[in-house]
């Protein structure tokens, strides 16, 4: 069963970027996901804009282009049928709504200062450690999930041991860094003047 994420960012930049190492995830095995839709509250006039990650009406008129040629074929009528096919499919992909549902999404969303995001995930992992590293490095705040409260407080934990481990890294100066050789790091300097 898979379980519903809403994770707010400060703007709609970076919520694409966390929706694009989703899906990337998601082709990795990662995570299996059913919905992932970015939805930013404009700046400019304050209202709500869904980002799909698919485009129902058009993944509908080419699987109906698809079937309506294949029926057309069988009454020696092709073109007739795949036209036909592509406009039901269409008509059937714009009005179907799968995955999150959009009226909850602009709901929640309207909570958001303008010219902030939120990512919608609906999604399952059975690597939730791995999933957890990859995203933490984005921040984020996790505004509402589907979990139970123990499981909720487990993966707020789990971000923030991975937002430690990100803090906890050495920071260099500017003047003198490290690069990787073998295996070790050896200390690279500027050439003196």
């Amino acid at each position: 069963m898979s379980n519903l994420f809403v994770v707010a960012y400060n703007d709609v930049a970076t919520a694409n970027q966390v929706r694009d190492k989703v899906v990337t995830l998601s082709r990795q095995h990662l995570i299996e996901l059913e919905d992932v839709v970015v939805v930013e509250r404009r700046e400019a006039d304050g209202k709500i804009k869904l980002h799909q990650a698919v485009n129902l009406t058009a993944a509908g008129a080419t699987g109906g282009a698809l079937w309506g040629g294949l029926i057309g074929l069988l009454f020696l009528a092709p073109l007739l049928g795949a036209a036909v096919g592509a406009a039901a499919g269409a008509a059937g992909g714009a009005v179907s709504d799968t995955g999150v549902n959009d009226d909850f999404m602009r709901e929640i969303s309207s909570n958001l200062r303008p010219g902030a995001a939120a990512l919608f995930a609906l999604a399952k992992s059975d690597a939730v450690d791995k999933v957890v590293a990859e995203l933490a490095p984005f921040g984020g705040q996790l505004v509402q999930t589907s979990l139970s409260s123990e499981d909720e407080e487990h993966l707020k934990s789990m971000v923030q041991a991975a937002r430690g481990r990100d803090t906890e890294q050495p920071t260099t100066r500017p003047e003198a860094s490290a690069a990787r050789v073998g295996g070790t790091e050896q200390p690279t300097t500027r050439p003196e003047a």
